[in-house]
C-alpha cells in the first residue's frame, strides 16, 4: 500500500485495524484512517458546525469561535503532538474533527437544555449523539448508515475521556453507544488509544486558550484581569515587555500562541516520558495500562485547573453570556415540548419516523433539534411561536 508509513510501536496501526462494521475493500491511495478522517470531513454533520456556537449566539459577531472553526483549531494541535511522538496523525486528525459533530445549537447551554427534556427517556449527551451521527444519522452512502468509520475511530470517539464502565464509574452507559456496542463492542471498559488520548487533550489546550482570546474580544474581562492567572498572566507580561506597546491585538495573539505552544510541549514531554516508563509496545498495551498514557504535568494541570476556574467565573457566568444562555435554553426547551406533544409539526422526512411510541418520537425529536444550527432553531422558533412569522 502506498499510505504505509513509520510509526511508533505504541501507534495505531491502520494495517492492523479492527476494522468496519460493514467491511470495504481497502484503498490503494488512502489509508483505513485518512478515509475516516475524509468521511467525516464530507458529512452534513460537519458542514453545520460552521454555524453552532460554544459561548456566543452566531449573531454575536463573525469572529468569535463556532463548533467548526474549533475543530479544525483542535485537529491542527493534535496533528502536531501525534507527528511528534510517532503517532497516526490521520487518526489523531479524524477525532478532532469528529470530536463535537453531536453539539446541540447554543453549546452547552442547549445541551442541558435537551438532556432536562429527554431525562425520562435515556437523557442526551453530545457524545452519544456523535456516535448516532456517524453510526446512524448520516444518509450519503449507498450500502449502510452513518459513515462506517473504523473501530479505531469509533472507540476513540466514544472513549476519548476515558472508560465507560468499571470500579468507580456510576453513570449508565448512554443509550446509543450500549445499542451500538452490542452490535460492534467497542471495549467500554478500557481506556482507549493514544491518538484518542492526545485529541481529548488537545481539545483542552484549544477551547482554554482560544476562550481566552473571545473572552478578550469581546470585553468580558481585560488583559489586566488575567494578571494573577498562573501562567497565563506570566506569558500576557512577557510578551508585554519584549514588545513595549504592541497594539492589544497583537499582544492577545502572541500571548495566545506562547500559551498553546507551552502547553503542548508539556504535553508532549509528559507523554513522552510515560510511554518510556511504561515500556509498551502496542496501542492495545496502552488501552491495557488502566491509567493515561496522555497527561500534563502535575504543574500545567494545576495551571489548566486555574485557568478553567478563571474561565467559569468571568466568563462562562458573565450576565451577557447568562442572558444568551437562559435565551437558548428556552429555545430549545418550547421547541422539544411542542415536537414532543405535535410530532406533526415536523417536517415530512422527520415526521415519518414517528409513531413508535413516546421515547421512540422524543428520540426522533432530539435527532432533529440536535442537528439544527444556532441560526435555523432561532428561526424555527420564531416561525413556530410568533403568531405573525411566516411558517
Amino acid at each position: 500500500m502506498v499510505w504505509a508509513v513509520s510509526r511508533a510501536p505504541y501507534a495505531s496501526n491502520p494495517e492492523a485495524s479492527r476494522g468496519r462494521l460493514y467491511p470495504e475493500p481497502e484503498h490503494e491511495m488512502r489509508s483505513p484512517y485518512q478515509r475516516d478522517r475524509d468521511r467525516i470531513l464530507h458529512s452534513t454533520a460537519f458542514r453545520r458546525l460552521k454555524h453552532k456556537t460554544q459561548v456566543f449566539v452566531y449573531h454575536e459577531g463573525d469572529h468569535y469561535r463556532t463548533r467548526l472553526t474549533h475543530s479544525l483549531e483542535v485537529a491542527q494541535i493534535a496533528r502536531t503532538i501525534a507527528r511528534t511522538l510517532g503517532l497516526d496523525e490521520d487518526l489523531a486528525e479524524a477525532l478532532a474533527l469528529a470530536h463535537d459533530l453531536g453539539h446541540t445549537p447554543f453549546g452547552h447551554a442547549g445541551e442541558e437544555a435537551l438532556n432536562t427534556e429527554m431525562a425520562p427517556y435515556g437523557g442526551f449527551s453530545h457524545n452519544d449523539q456523535t456516535l448516532r451521527i456517524l453510526t446512524r444519522l448520516e444518509h450519503g452512502y449507498a450500502e449502510f448508515d452513518g459513515l462506517n468509520l473504523t473501530w479505531e475511530a469509533l472507540e476513540g470517539t466514544v472513549k476519548h475521556n476515558g472508560p465507560l464502565v468499571g470500579p468507580g464509574i456510576e453513570r449508565p452507559v448512554p443509550p446509543s453507544v450500549a445499542e451500538y456496542d452490542r452490535r460492534h463492542p467497542l471495549a467500554l471498559d478500557s481506556f482507549p488509544g493514544p491518538e484518542a488520548q492526545i485529541a481529548a487533550l488537545a481539545d483542552d489546550i484549544a477551547y482554554n486558550n482560544h476562550d481566552i482570546d473571545d473572552g478578550l474580544r469581546a470585553g468580558l474581562f481585560a488583559v489586566e484581569d488575567l494578571a494573577d492567572v498562573p501562567l497565563v498572566g506570566p506569558v500576557f507580561a512577557e510578551v508585554a515587555g519584549h514588545y513595549p506597546g504592541l497594539d492589544q491585538s497583537r499582544l492577545i495573539h502572541e500571548s495566545i500562541r506562547r500559551l498553546i505552544d507551552r502547553m503542548v510541549r508539556d504535553l508532549v514531554d509528559q507523554t513522552r516520558s510515560r510511554l518510556a516508563d511504561s515500556g509498551v509496545g502496542s496501542a492495545d498495551e496502552v488501552r491495557g495500562l488502566g491509567q493515561p498514557i496522555a497527561a500534563f504535568s502535575e504543574t500545567m494541570r494545576n495551571h489548566d485547573r486555574a485557568l478553567k476556574r478563571f474561565l467559569y467565573q468571568r466568563m462562562y457566568r458573565h450576565y451577557r453570556v447568562n442572558r444568551m444562555s437562559s435565551k437558548a435554553r428556552r429555545v430549545v426547551r418550547e421547541l422539544f415540548q411542542l415536537f414532543l406533544a405535535e410530532p406533526e409539526c415536523l417536517p415530512g422526512e422527520w415526521r415519518a419516523l414517528t409513531g413508535a411510541g413516546a421515547a421512540e418520537t422524543a428520540r426522533i425529536v432530539a435527532d432533529y433539534l440536535a442537528g439544527m444550527t444556532d441560526r435555523f432553531a432561532l428561526d424555527e422558533h420564531r416561525r413556530l411561536f410568533d403568531t405573525y412569522a411566516s411558517v
